[in-house]
């Protein structure tokens, strides 16, 4: 049975294709699409999607490629200020819709959100359909024998698998219906999502947004695919797949990319490069399992017994950090990378969090609370698991003794400067062997080369193997408490 009219909600899922709620929808003879951007310090505002930036730089023109996508089928995408389900309800009263349709967003905000307008709604004699379109499967899906969630990945992975990954994609509408000129909104320029400084001009140079250039992307790194596992953690080389934006926003379905994986590699699981990418995607999928289960981590320690850890937080550290000040080549060049492009390969957000929360101490909160202000995929999920990971304080973390050597990290995963030398030019013309380490290089390859320590780039700002020991003993008494 179709309805009339429907409203197409999109929030994390900015495409046409594999889209289940607007799947569900073309039974209707209406389809409104619908874009509302919430009131700042709302629910729905305050989370990764929303919070920062560059996240909104991102999202300003991906919404413009859709509104796009859609005038070319027939459509158009109407844009909105305000409360979700005051804007639902009154473009359902306007245009005499009789069921609103969304896909779910697992994260916390996004999850209270969704409750709350699926209440909103019904009391209001509207049907509100969420679906699932932006993982493989739901977290209360996947859970171990004893119907409790995964802590540790590789179960967890072995448990996706048996639930199976290989889903079938739902088709890009070939034609939608229009929209009334009628229906008022804003303008997506008026929404006001770019910075207001220019920080942001460079990100045009390194991304497409949108779901044409998901793809584009995809199709790119699919064609190294098979090279995946060798150059996956080299900072000098184009070996990632960089879709973590795009995926973010939805631009591209996991379950496009396990299929489009599969149909070139059918025995993917069983090739080293095609299986270490679809563990990645599986990653994504246990940070979301983790959030999902476990809210509160957001904001806190996994485990409690990191609540006794005397995070030092210094200032003067936390601003060097930021801004790729901190006298180590390898981490100031994946700071200064991020602040210009947005984006950090995964190897050099492992090594810039382990210094910044054991090398200085610093809570892992507020480094990621940066990162999700400068990064395009400001991922809350992912980001939450990623720095818990680092630090110790979460689920299957690294072991409280690993801490990086990120001078021996440069020269393992850089080996030729390459990275360092792009995004630390005052450090250019140093030989390879003073490159990542030039406070201990000799004081003629310094003159050389034009550097000088303290004025042209900074000393570091802490000692590295001081502060390995001070890190080990704090963490040590924090392990060794029992609850």
């Amino acid at each position: 049975m179709s309805t009339s009219t429907t409203l197409v909600w999109f929030r994390q899922d900015l495409r046409l294709a594999d889209n289940p709620a607007l799947d569900a929808a073309l039974t209707s003879k209406h389809i409104i699409p619908v874009y509302i951007l919430p009131p700042e310090g709302s629910d729905e505002s305050r989370d990764g999607f929303l919070r920062g930036g560059a996240s909104r730089w991102w999202l300003h023109h991906s919404l413009t490629t859709l509104d796009r996508d859609l005038r070319a089928r027939g459509s158009r995408l109407t844009t909105h200020r305000g409360k979700p389900d005051e804007v639902l309800a009154r473009l359902a009263a306007e245009t005499g819709a009789a069921a609103v349709h969304w896909n779910r967003r697992l994260e916390p905000a996004g999850i209270a959100t969704d409750r709350a307008v699926k209440q909103s709604l019904r009391e209001q004699g509207l049907t509100a359909q969420s679906f699932a379109g932006n993982y493989l499967h739901e977290p209360w899906n996947v859970l171990n024998k004893q119907g409790s969630p995964y802590k540790v990945f590789t179960p967890y992975w072995k448990a996706l698998l048996a639930e199976g990954i290989d889903l079938p994609v739902l088709p890009e509408p070939e034609k939608l219906p229009g929209v009334d000129e009628a229906i008022e909104g804003e303008t997506i320029n008026s929404l006001g999502l770019l910075p207001q400084l220019d920080w942001a001009e460079g990100f045009a140079d390194w991304w497409t947004p949108g779901e044409a250039g998901a793809w584009d992307r995809f199709e790119s790194f699919v064609d190294d695919i098979s090279h995946y596992h060798e150059t996956r953690n080299r900072l000098d080389l184009d070996g990632t797949s960089r879709l973590s934006p795009h995926l973010h926003f939805g631009e591209i379905s996991p379950r496009q990319i396990v299929a489009r994986v599969r149909s070139e590699y059918p025995d993917a699981l069983d090739k080293k490069g095609p299986e270490h990418f679809l563990r990645e995607v599986g990653w994504r999928e246990f940070g979301a399992n983790l959030l999902y289960h476990f809210p509160q981590t957001e904001t806190d320690n996994l485990d409690a017994r990191f609540d006794r850890l005397p995070w030092r937080n210094d200032p003067d550290h936390i601003a060097a950090w930021q801004h790729g000040q901190t006298g180590i080549p390898v981490v100031d060049a994946a700071m200064r990378a991020l602040w210009a492009t947005g984006w950090m390969h995964n190897r050099a957000r492992m090594i810039v969090a382990s210094f910044l929360t054991k090398n200085c101490l610093v809570d892992w909160r507020l480094g990621a609370d940066w990162f999700m202000d400068t990064l395009v995929d400001a991922d809350l999920p992912s980001n939450t698991a990623g720095w818990q990971w680092v630090a110790g304080t979460g689920a299957d973390a690294a072991p409280y003794f690993r801490i990086f050597n990120p001078v021996l990290q440069g020269e393992k995963f850089d080996p030729d400067g390459t990275f360092i030398r792009r995004w630390v030019p005052e450090l250019a013309d140093l030989p390879d062997k003073a490159l990542f380490a030039p406070w201990e290089a000799k004081p003629e390859n310094l003159h050389q080369a034009g550097v000088t320590l303290g004025k042209t780039y900074p000393r570091p700002i802490i000692d590295l193997k001081t502060s390995r020991e001070v890190a080990l003993g704090a963490f040590q008494q924090i392990k060794e408490y029992q609850r």
